[in-house]
């Protein structure tokens, strides 16, 4: 089993950044592809960005290329999402999620993950 709990949200301003971490335990997630999901109230469930096992293949939703920045420090059992420019529009509660899988493929739906965080909340202001 792995246990992961996100932290970092908050209510900030139109074009702010902030940054996400998802710290895992119970087992390493040096073997797991990582995600970060986003909720927003009355909205389904979307995929925000992936990461491979090592790292090194990152995926992103159209909706936050060139702005979010996802990262995983295997050693410190995390995963971190940068945002930056951060829009009303990325309002939501945000999820990271771990799969294990033989391949390195990222995954875009939720159904592919094994173990999801609790979820931290984003707000922001224009």
């Amino acid at each position: 089993q792995v246990q992961l709990v996100e932290s970092g949200g908050r209510s900030v301003q139109a074009g702010d950044s902030l940054r996400l971490s998802c710290a895992a335990s119970g087992r390493t997630i040096s073997t797991k592809i990582m995600a970060w999901f986003r909720q927003a109230p009355g909205e389904a469930r979307e995929f925000v960005a992936g990461i491979s096992r090592s790292g090194g293949t990152t995926d992103y939703a159209d909706s936050v290329k060139g702005r979010f920045a996802v990262s995983r420090d295997n050693a410190k059992n995390t995963v971190y999402l940068q945002m930056n420019s951060l829009k009303p529009e990325d309002t939501a509660a945000y999820y990271c999620a771990a799969g294990a899988y033989a391949s390195d493929n990222i995954y875009y739906t939720g159904g592919a993950y094994n173990y999801w965080g609790q979820g931290t909340q984003v707000t922001v202001s224009s």
